[in-house]
């Protein structure tokens, strides 16, 4: 499993409470198969002390970055393949978004090893984020138009956007905006994030018509994240 940690963005804050809990707790009572990559090691280690963490652990820590990633990326996916959980951190903010993290999230969404992340109060960058989709660009759609023909439009448009795409329904709508993404030809992969954050968090990742068949049948809250078109 790969768990995105959030992090502060100044040097005062803590770590979120949810998230040192559970980092404490995997390095407690699963030490061998808990791994801490961090994107650069002597700003990573500062921070982890300043946060009151286990000193012990920041000898262990691995270098993930734009210099490193290539070299590491394979090892990480055998380890999560193993049952080790990986956290990975940047220097401030939310890994994975726009940093070199979204080619170890694309990884794991290629190899089914699943992809979650500590609390985020930002749904669309965290939708981002666990895609593992390139976003330098990428465009909000927010919600679809409620009459019929508006509707249909905004579906048939969205086909000829190259960049990446985001987009939000009510839950009692999830099967519909599934189904008007077929009719319109949408033929990207995208990834759908369902109760995100919460116990209930599932992310799905593939062709549309896939993903069709692995919906729940409950009502759940959902960002629906649109690959760029090549």
């Amino acid at each position: 499993m790969l768990i995105l940690v959030p992090t502060p963005i100044d040097e005062e804050s803590q770590l979120e409470s949810t998230a040192k809990e559970r980092i404490l707790f995997d390095l407690e009572h699963n030490p061998e198969k808990t791994l801490i990559l961090v994107e650069d090691l002597k700003p990573g280690r500062q921070r982890w002390l300043r946060w009151g963490m286990p000193r012990e652990w920041i000898e262990r820590f691995v270098a993930y970055n734009e210099h490193t990633r290539h070299n590491i990326m394979n090892d990480m996916v055998l380890a999560m393949k193993s049952g080790s959980k990986i956290y990975l951190m940047s220097d401030g903010g939310l890994p994975a978004f726009c940093d070199p993290g979204m080619e170890l999230v694309d990884l794991c969404h290629q190899q089914r090893i699943r992809v979650t992340a500590t609390p985020f109060p930002h749904s669309i960058a965290l939708a981002l984020a666990m895609s593992g989709f390139p976003h330098n660009q990428y465009r909000f759609l927010g919600f679809p138009p409620q009459k019929a023909d508006e509707r249909t439009k905004y579906f048939k448009d969205m086909v000829n956007m190259p960049e990446t795409l985001i987009l939000m329904d009510a839950p009692y709508r999830l099967k519909k905006v599934l189904e008007e993404l077929i009719a319109s030809g949408m033929n990207r992969e995208l990834y759908l994030g369902l109760d995100l954050n919460s116990s209930n968090e599932l992310g799905l990742r593939g062709q549309v018509s896939k993903i069709m068949n692995k919906i729940p049948n409950e009502k759940r809250e959902f960002i629906v994240v649109i690959a760029p078109r090549l």
